[in-house]
């Protein structure tokens, strides 16, 4: 298809085209509630599971073995900062999804619902679909030869091209697709729509709900032309990284707060008021100390994030790429240290103080004029001692 689009855009009129049909599929999601999504999740489960194996047992059966890539030693030069440096793309780019669990465990059943899921299912997901990556990149490297491809959708690309278009085989890139698809369609739906659009609700619910926040999450991510991050594929695993540099500050300061500061005490009835008669309000509705101890933990981090993504290799910003290599670890701490330290030094009201949503008085209050109404439909006081009931 002809490019209609500059080269300096770094978009494509196909892939143009394929954006728009993602947001005709992806806007019509958003309106879907979030206690309603578990089957479409699992139902896109299935089918990234389906192209998961399938690539893998394609690429094993016609390489027959992992292929030379997988025995090969590292060929970094400092193997522990490569480490480290691997240690912190897995924490950054899985940090906004640990932060936003919240937004999901609310809807559980069970108290400790989540656990298993958190303590067993993300850790071999996690390992398991990069084990699959690792060995059928090596193994597709072996059998087509040519650049790696780590990127599994170009990937499918140079199948269709190495086996010439056929039937077949268009045939098999599409349904292995398809499970691709769903895995990026269920994760932004996830991860960027909906808890997006609570944390919008929560700080403008006058004017905002999940939906509204939704939207305008993705209005933001059109306009952030997210086409550039993926112009080559070194520099978007660099910034899908770099996302550590904001998630471990904002991970350190909650982790003081709610375990030794407040020490798992929540007044619940004020997280809900925005005004000076809340302990949450602190200083005209901003707590300063949360936003420095945030830069505090960020700032460090910033040059080498801009050294990595670069490619700047000069002596003197070798130390800042290194400390960036560790950024979850040190940013998690540096922030937690100064958040911890702030409120020691200057701390805030309520901190003892915990309370449930409703006060017991509000909800006796709220049975009586249920009573009331229930009373003069029925007649009687039926509704009334369900509710007292329920409430109990």
């Amino acid at each position: 298809m002809k490019n209609y689009f500059a080269e300096s855009s770094h978009l494509q009129t196909n892939d143009f085209i394929g954006l728009l049909i993602w947001m005709c599929g992806f806007i019509p999601a958003v309106l879907i509630r979030p206690e309603k999504l578990q089957i479409p999740f699992f139902v896109c489960f299935v089918f990234f599971c389906g192209s998961c194996f399938g690539m893998l047992i394609w690429a094993v059966s016609q390489a027959h073995g992992p292929g030379d890539l997988f025995h090969e030693p590292g060929t970094a030069p400092n193997t522990g900062w490569a480490f480290m440096f691997g240690v912190t793309a897995i924490l950054g780019s899985w940090g906004s999804g640990t932060l936003g669990q919240s937004d999901w465990v609310r809807y559980s059943k069970r108290r400790y619902a989540p656990t298993l899921s958190q303590l067993v299912a993300c850790p071999a997901t996690i390992a398991i679909t990069a084990t699959i990556g690792i060995i059928v990149t090596s193994a597709s490297n072996k059998l087509m030869g040519g650049d790696i491809q780590w990127n599994p959708i170009y990937l499918l690309a140079d199948i269709q091209e190495y086996y010439g278009s056929s039937p077949r085989v268009r045939a098999g890139v599409f349904f292995a697709s398809v499970g691709m698809v769903a895995s990026q369609f269920s994760i932004s739906v996830v991860l960027n729509s909906v808890s997006c659009g609570m944390d919008l609700a929560g700080l403008w619910p006058k004017y905002i709900n999940i939906r509204r926040g939704g939207y305008i999450m993705a209005i933001i991510g059109i306009a952030t032309q997210p086409w550039q991050l993926l112009s080559t594929a070194d520099k978007f695993l660099s910034v899908l990284s770099g996302f550590g540099v904001f998630m471990a500050p904002a991970t350190g300061l909650m982790l003081a707060d709610y375990h030794l500061i407040r020490r798992y005490r929540l007044k619940l009835s004020d997280l809900y008021r925005g005004d000076s008669t809340s302990i949450y309000w602190f200083r005209h509705g901003v707590n300063w100390r949360a936003f420095a101890a945030f830069t505090a933990g960020m700032w460090p981090l910033l040059p080498g994030l801009a050294g990595n993504v670069n490619g700047w290799n000069s002596p003197q910003w070798v130390g800042w790429v290194r400390l960036y290599n560790l950024t979850f670890l040190v940013g998690l701490a540096i922030a937690f240290l100064v958040f911890l330290g702030l409120n020691w030094v200057f701390p805030v009201v309520g901190i003892d103080e915990t309370g449930p949503f409703l006060e017991v008085e509000d909800v006796i209050d709220g049975v009586e004029k249920l009573g009331d109404v229930s009373s003069s439909v029925r007649g009687d006081d039926t509704y009334r001692k369900r509710a007292e009931a329920s409430i109990v």
